[in-house]
């Protein structure tokens, strides 16, 4: 198994304490999320634009879109906690706080670093699962022990090969690897388009058009072939009663431990 250092050098991986429950109290928090989800939303929909164009790099399509993952970790951490919120992380994984915030701090600032070590640690994948409840939100952030999911587009990249193909072979091989890179891209871009729908613009959309949504999510490497997958999936509208007064972290759901169970191959696991 992959086995991390933690952003902030402690012996606890606060991923594996289960998922982030975040107040949606009014319709600033929901739109704060929903800008949140529009920003992965186009994130996925440039991943798609720049694997359709062959004169386009693999590398900068994927590292973009880890970096707006992060990034929209950051606005989060940011909006809840201000500039200090790496001083909260630190002082929850050191255990002199224990409160909502720190907690949050804690579990979005080792995505955030995990999400970085992607750029170069193959033979894994990024395996999130974000649900819309009607008055709080619930992340649940994991890693996989694997590069694809089971039901995932895999693409290859000429550039992250070890060695040249076979002069004999290297024609077809590049122009397969193109081929895969445009497919990927067709099917990635429609989830930009569930990922829109499934957290739309409180300003613009009806309360019970709105209340629930929810997406499943993976995409990794190893070696030269990548991969990527999303699909929509339903969260328990009656799970939580209320927002809720602070982030939180919370049990899985139901829906996590489905995804884990079908999605993943019998041999990969939670990291």
């Amino acid at each position: 198994m992959y086995q991390q250092q933690s952003s902030s050098d402690a012996d606890i991986d606060v991923l594996q304490e289960g998922a982030l429950r975040i107040p949606l109290p009014d319709e600033e928090a929901e739109l704060a999320f929903h800008r949140n989800m529009a920003n992965v939303a186009a994130a996925q929909a440039q991943k798609a634009e720049m694997l359709d164009d062959p004169q386009s790099s693999v590398v900068e399509a994927y590292e973009q879109q880890l970096e707006q993952i992060s990034e929209s970790y950051r606005t989060s951490l940011e909006g809840f906690a201000g500039d200090e919120y790496e001083t909260l992380a630190r002082a929850y994984v050191a255990g002199e706080r224990d409160d909502g915030l720190a907690a949050m701090a804690a579990y979005l600032s080792e995505a955030i670093w995990r999400l970085q070590q992607m750029i170069t640690v193959s033979e894994m994948s990024f395996f999130p699962v974000i649900l819309r409840y009607p008055h709080c939100c619930v992340i649940n952030i994991r890693f996989a022990s694997t590069h694809a999911t089971r039901n995932a587009v895999r693409y290859e990249s000429p550039e992250h090969l070890a060695e040249e193909p076979d002069s004999t072979y290297a024609e077809t091989y590049y122009h397969e690897s193109i081929l895969s890179q445009q497919q990927a891209a067709e099917s990635i871009r429609s989830t930009a388009s569930i990922l829109r729908d499934e957290f739309p613009d409180p300003r613009t959309t009806a309360f019970e058009d709105r209340r629930t949504g929810g997406v499943v999510s993976a995409f990794g490497r190893r070696g030269s072939e990548f991969s990527s997958a999303l699909e929509r999936v339903e969260p328990n509208p009656d799970r939580f009663e209320d927002a809720g007064d602070e982030p939180e972290l919370v049990t899985p759901s139901p829906v996590a431990e489905q995804t884990e169970q079908t999605w993943l191959p019998r041999d990969a696991t939670l990291l």
